[in-house]
């Protein structure tokens, strides 16, 4: 899987169906993804072996007798599901992941190298309206590492 980047704007369908843009379809390696809920109100999609990484490193890293790694667990491990992306390159959005990111009709999709994230256009400009000055802040401290 090469690299996933670009943002796109799509909107979803009556039946919780989001296309996916050819750009970032044609970067994965088959049409099954895992969605499951982002630490941000968004959702994460990842090709099934990214997925495979990430859970069990979390896993690995994490004990369930520990009350804030299951919560971790809880919030990324449990709600994942497969979907699939079918011939006009859609996916179905299960309701649960709707309603956590509060998904309506429009969705911003973006790719993130490794992972793909879906956020609701409302909620995507709320979370930077709310975060931009923390953005800067970040992009300060990360402008010593690149220079």
């Amino acid at each position: 899987m090469d690299l996933l980047t670009g943002e796109f704007k799509n909107t979803l369908d009556d039946k919780g169906r989001l296309s996916l843009p050819a750009r970032l379809r044609s970067e994965l390696p088959g049409n099954i993804l895992v969605m499951t809920q982002g630490v941000d109100r968004c959702l994460w999609l990842f090709a099934p072996e990214q997925w495979k990484i990430l859970s069990r490193k979390l896993m690995e890293t994490t004990s369930p007798f520990q009350a804030r790694a299951r919560m971790v667990q809880r919030r990324i491990i449990a709600p994942a599901q497969e979907v699939e992306i079918d011939k006009a390159g859609r996916i179905a959005i299960p309701q649960s992941l709707r309603e956590f990111a509060a998904l309506n009709r429009e969705c911003v999709i973006l790719g993130i190298d490794k992972y793909i994230e879906i956020w609701d256009s409302d909620q995507y400009k709320q979370y930077w309206n709310e975060n931009e000055a923390e953005f800067r802040s970040a992009a300060e401290e990360l402008g010593s590492v690149f220079l």
